[in-house]
């Protein structure tokens, strides 16, 4: 709001030679100015007022491409928000740097039967109680319809309203801070969705393609203003917001020629804030590359993010646990390849991928770069979700087994993060669901994920309809059972492995030259060597036995059977131990 208590709007538009902008149904005219930018000054106007553009002499209203607030949807007018009124109560939080951090992901729409911001914040005790740092959200920016995954987000500043809207998230990360909880956010910048994405119409947003439609134009004519349109959005989620990070989705759909990328410059304005806000900021690439250049500091040519996912990793374990060797795993079922994975980082670092027909990644230099760069996983929404029914390891994977698969991530050097209900061998699958209002789209996209898995030898048939409410409804989180049976039994393993990595610093000691992985010749028979510290973890479908190189002076947890007598580790089939050596 100006001096004389008028509110300004701005927005760029540099093809249109007209702009209006409606507020409250009245139009008004904008000044156009000579860098694209078209502004008016609209008195009366303020905090809850809506508004939207029309450009050139089409008289229909689009939302403003940086809303942060939408209250009627995505094709609906934005309603002005003010960042200053909301009523913070996190003033003492300095912040949670990622080095030695457990990660947990969770999707607000599923999370809880209510699907919002403040039915989340019920259960944040559950995540206090399992010892995890940092609560990482699937994208909460509007999209089209009540619920859905957030990838088909089109306004990527506003907080989709049915979960709570801006106050709804700025509560959500209050209550967080005040329970000791950092909190990332998802973003995604690589493609716009397919119901409501107006914000080509305001100018050369995207040029070329990428897996999803078109790419955003990063190094192209008017590239500036695209740029710090992102940088700007980055910023306002870690200062206005308060959240201590971003996840930044499938960076490498980022297509950039500029000498200086787009993610080197996000990193060094984040940098600057986290300086300015005295509190660590984080951000975390999710990147198919292997290419070690996105975590290496700027100062070292690198692109300076705080961490990758690291699907290698992922998939190495998978396939040790499950046995399955289609796909993209069919390269990591191979005996070694969990022990060099977990010592290496990348299993592809310039080695043939037969998933891509090609040569792919670079490797990792273990005396460089720490293992708290990397994000290590079990399972993630993507490796869950994009399953043809959305099953998760404890569908197929016997407990004792999942719990070797934990023991083995949560004693790693990496960064670990859990998949919301993981913890406790959640039966609710997770699957891919939408709920575009228009029909046609819905069929579309029935259609279209059938197809896909079809095409992979799948039973499209048995595909769950993404259209339906019900395949939402299947995938909310049954809270109840994490308290019966196995569910409570795996429930407390982890809680035990979050807690020693707490009181035995070794084990999470990210220094990858330190770390050594033992195995025998079939490579499900592994011992980590952590410090003083030894998990002996037996994958086998048969009782084996580990003689260490010295007495244990302590045994800190035993799984599945196994039992540990001075030097001698008998191992019940799927079973594991954690010692201290003398």
């Amino acid at each position: 709001m100006d001096t004389t208590g008028a509110w300004n709007f701005a927005v760029w538009a540099p093809a249109a030679e007209r702009v209006r902008v409606r507020v409250d149904g009245a139009d008004h005219p904008m000044d156009a100015g000579a860098d694209g930018w078209h502004r008016a000054a609209v008195a009366g106007a303020g905090p809850g007022s809506d508004y939207a553009f029309l450009l050139g002499d089409d008289d229909t209203p689009l939302p403003d491409p940086r809303a942060v607030w939408q209250p009627h949807g995505v094709h609906g007018p934005t309603r002005v928000y003010d960042h200053s009124a909301f009523a913070w109560t996190d003033t003492a939080w300095t912040g949670r740097a990622l080095p030695g951090s457990v990660i947990y992901e969770l999707h607000v729409g599923t999370f809880t039967a209510e699907g919002t911001f403040d039915a989340a914040v019920d259960r944040l005790d559950h995540l206090v109680a399992l010892g995890v740092d940092v609560v990482e959200l699937m994208p909460v920016n509007a999209f089209d319809g009540r619920h859905g995954w957030g990838y088909d987000g089109v306004l990527w500043s506003a907080v989709h309203e049915p979960y709570g809207g801006p106050d709804g998230l700025k509560r959500f990360v209050d209550a967080c801070h005040a329970r000791g909880l950092a909190v990332l956010l998802d973003v995604v910048y690589n493609h716009l969705g397919p119901s409501g994405a107006y914000l080509p119409r305001f100018g050369p947003y995207f040029s070329g393609e990428n897996a999803w439609g078109p790419s955003l134009n990063l190094d192209g004519p008017a590239s500036d203003e695209v740029r710090a349109h992102v940088v700007e959005g980055a910023l306002s989620w870690l200062r206005d917001f308060h959240l201590d990070g971003l996840r930044l989705d499938a960076v490498h759909a980022l297509r950039d020629c500029r000498a200086a990328p787009l993610l080197a410059e996000l990193s060094a304005q984040v940098d600057a804030l986290a300086a300015g806000l005295r509190r660590p900021l984080s951000l975390v690439a999710e990147s198919d590359r292997n290419d070690p250049a996105t975590v290496t500091a700027r100062e070292a040519g690198g692109l300076g993010m705080t961490a990758q996912w690291c699907d290698d990793v992922h998939h190495a374990l998978h396939t040790a646990l499950t046995g399955e060797d289609h796909g993209y795993y069919r390269d990591f079922a191979a005996p070694g390849v969990l022990a060099h994975t977990l010592r290496q980082v990348f299993w592809h670092a310039g080695t043939y991928s037969s998933f891509r027909g090609r040569v792919h990644g670079r490797p990792v230099d273990t005396s460089r770069l720490p293992g708290h760069r990397f994000v290590a996983f079990l399972q993630n929404h993507d490796q869950v979700g994009n399953r043809a029914a959305g099953d998760r390891l404890s569908a197929t994977v016997p407990v004792d087994l999942l719990g070797c698969g934990a023991a083995l991530l949560l004693c790693s050097p990496y960064t670990p993060m859990l998949f919301m209900g993981e913890e406790w061998a959640a039966s609710t699958p997770w699957q891919f669901f939408v709920s575009f209002p228009d029909p046609e789209l819905a069929e579309a996209v029935r259609r279209g994920r059938r197809r896909e898995f079809a095409s992979h030898g799948w039973d499209g048939a048995a595909v769950p309809d993404p259209a339906d409410p019900a395949t939402r409804d299947a995938s909310v989180l049954d809270w109840a059972e994490r308290h019966r049976g196995d569910h409570a039994r795996i429930l407390g393993l982890y809680r035990d492995l979050i807690a020693l990595r707490r009181t035995h610093p070794e084990l999470a000691d990210p220094r990858l030259d330190r770390f050594t992985v033992a195995a025998e010749a079939d490579g499900r028979l592994l011992v980590l060597h952590r410090g003083g510290l030894r998990l002996v973890c037996n994958l086998r479908d048969a009782p084996a036995a580990v003689t260490l190189e010295r007495p244990a002076a302590a045994t800190l947890l035993t799984w599945g059977g196994a039992e540990v007598a001075e030097a001698a580790v008998a191992l019940r089939a799927a079973s594991c131990a954690l010692v201290r050596l003398r």
